[in-house]
């Protein structure tokens, strides 16, 4: 069992870790991403990464504090789930009006995978190869879906 600040401390090292091996890759538009806090550029959108004790999970997470608009995203994204199958390859779950880890409600698209632990390093190795593709399928779809939202900002 670790005290909070070792797990604090274990998971800064984690992201630090998945940030450099991250970092000489270019968005689809060429430019430097920070890819652990990627920009989608329209408020209350976010893609979302986590790692945890039994489990990891990538997500596009609509945090609107409006319910009504926040479902208007997350029906623009179910306008877009064809091309977002495309780039990922593969089903991802989708809940409208969820709530997150501090009780707020959102919206989240997402790819979970069970079985790891970021407080093992052996099993670093698997969550970036998790993460990866997947940040990166994201960023290509994103390039090319995100001008649609600009109605809805």
């Amino acid at each position: 069992m670790y005290t909070k600040e070792q797990a604090s401390q274990i998971r800064h090292a984690f992201w630090t870790t998945f940030g450099q091996y991250m970092a000489p890759i270019r968005s689809a538009e060429g430019t430097k991403v920070n890819w652990i806090n990627y920009k989608t550029g329209v408020k209350h959108v976010y893609f979302r990464m986590q790692a945890e004790k039994r489990k990891a999970w990538i997500a596009i997470e609509i945090a609107h504090p409006d319910p009504g608009i926040q479902e208007l995203f997350f029906e623009q994204f179910l306008e877009f789930r064809n091309i977002l199958h495309e780039y990922l390859t593969e089903e991802w779950e989708w809940l409208l009006h969820t709530t997150d880890d501090y009780g707020k409600q959102v919206s989240r698209i997402y790819k979970e995978m069970n079985g790891v632990n970021v407080f093992d390093e052996k099993h670093w190795p698997e969550l970036i190869s998790f993460f990866k593709p997947r940040m990166l399928s994201l960023d290509m779809f994103w390039s090319d879906v995100k001008y649609s939202f600009d109605a809805l900002k």
